[in-house]
């Protein structure tokens, strides 16, 4: 039953603050009501938790509001719906000033429908839904072209996409002045959050885990599609990224140049463990690419199935990439998973794009291993290309002795490799 009273008060002004219920609240489908709700032009929504799922289907977000999801709502996408392959749960397009304030609150999706299909038992007979088209972009929240957007505390579950997407739109080509917090990103289909285009990103004490499905399965994918986006001041600080079928954390700036604006990535404090995959994996920097820099500061990669550190077709022109004071333990467990067998590996599998691999910094790192084979192990397919300026030191703790394979005159470069016990 809808509050009409309610609605006129803040039509009009006299309430800034407002109740999602008051728009009327229906069990099967809150879409409507909900969305009104946003679109009342309240400053303050709360969304209780009324005992029963908000379903809904994809809903819009609007300027200078904050929305309050109380403790132990549930917000779900409406099964048989969704069949858009862009069809995202809530998405902020062109928006500004929006918070999104959800410590106890959950939304959820339905991976496995969009994956196979659904049927749905009702009354002792079926009703089939058919197919969902095949895609990788049905969102939990989406991002796009906005500014000044903070969201806390949410978790976010079961999407046909990534959990959280940031990108820009056609009005502004990158959304700028977001601050993620304290979100728990659980089991999506393609990433647990995708970073298209950015400025002034903060992402503090939040878990990207169980990602799996289609390529990357990332926790995270920084990774611009287009020359003219940018990834400017991006900054994880505290985050863990747990047991994601590809990357805990991959950083991909194929599609950037060095007309491109300077790359600047920082992390902090991060933490990455995968019995499925891997650990850091940082490509595609071409010789002409963007320059700027990649920093991961005081980072753990620990019991990873595959490779702890990855840099790959890296060029020593483009932006740096410095690990300081990280820490690698017990990675690449699996010889036979991706072939990566060294804790941290240098790869330059193709020279069409980078022909001077270089520009990596290991300051103060260390290595746990207890495996046969070099620490940082130096590959490439079809060339005999030398690294360039790689630095630093890295201690290594492994009973079977230390060290490094780093191909042709790797022994000049000024990285030093040593035992724990020196």
């Amino acid at each position: 039953m809808k509050n009409l009273e309610a609605i006129a008060d803040v039509k009009s002004g006299k309430r800034t603050d407002a109740d999602a219920v008051w728009w009327g609240f229906d069990p099967e489908d809150a879409t409507e009501g909900l969305q009104a709700a946003i679109d009342s032009g309240a400053r303050r929504l709360i969304v209780p938790n009324i005992r029963a799922d908000w379903i809904i289907r994809p809903i819009r977000l609007v300027s200078n509001q904050e929305i309050i999801f109380e403790r132990g709502t549930v917000v779900s996408a409406k099964r048989g719906e969704y069949r858009g392959k862009g069809d995202s749960m809530f998405t902020a397009q062109d928006v500004e000033n929006l918070t999104i304030r959800g410590y106890g609150a959950t939304f959820r999706m339905w991976k496995q429908d969009y994956i196979t299909g659904l049927v749905l038992e009702q009354m002792g007979w079926q009703r089939w839904y058919g197919q969902y088209p095949k895609a990788e972009w049905r969102m939990t929240l989406a991002i796009r072209g906005s500014k000044n957007v903070n969201v806390f505390g949410l978790t976010l579950k079961d999407s046909g996409g990534d959990g959280i997407y940031v990108n820009g739109s056609k009005e502004l080509r990158h959304s700028e002045n977001v601050n993620l917090r304290d979100i728990i990103c659980e089991n999506h289909y393609r990433q647990g959050i995708s970073v298209i285009s950015a400025e002034n990103l903060i992402v503090e004490n939040c878990t990207f885990s169980n990602t799996w499905g289609t390529p990357p399965c990332s926790g995270l994918d920084i990774e611009p599609d287009l020359a003219d986006q940018r990834i400017k001041n991006v900054h994880f600080s505290g985050c863990q990224f747990i047991d994601n079928a590809g990357d805990g954390i991959e950083v991909f700036l194929a599609h950037v140049t060095d007309e491109s604006e300077d790359v600047t990535i920082r992390f902090d404090n991060c933490y990455i463990s995968s019995k499925h995959g891997a650990g850091i994996r940082v490509s595609k920097i071409r010789d002409k690419g963007p320059g700027g820099y990649i920093e991961f500061n005081n980072c753990t990669v620990e019991n990873t199935l595959t490779y702890g550190i990855k840099v790959q077709e890296k060029s020593v022109k483009g932006a740096r990439v410095t690990f300081n004071n990280c820490a690698v333990i017990n990675a690449a467990t699996d010889r036979e998973f991706g072939g990566e067998w060294s804790p941290i590996s240098l790869s330059l599998p193709q020279t069409n794009i980078v022909q001077t691999m270089g520009g990596i910094d290991f300051i103060d790192c260390f290595v746990e291993d207890n495996k046969d084979r070099p620490v940082v192990n130096y590959t490439q397919q079809d060339s005999d290309l030398p690294l360039q300026d790689v630095t630093g030191n890295i201690t290594v703790l492994n009973p079977n002795g230390v060290h490094a394979e780093l191909g042709k005159d790797g022994e000049k470069l000024p990285l030093i490799v040593k035992s724990y016990s020196q």
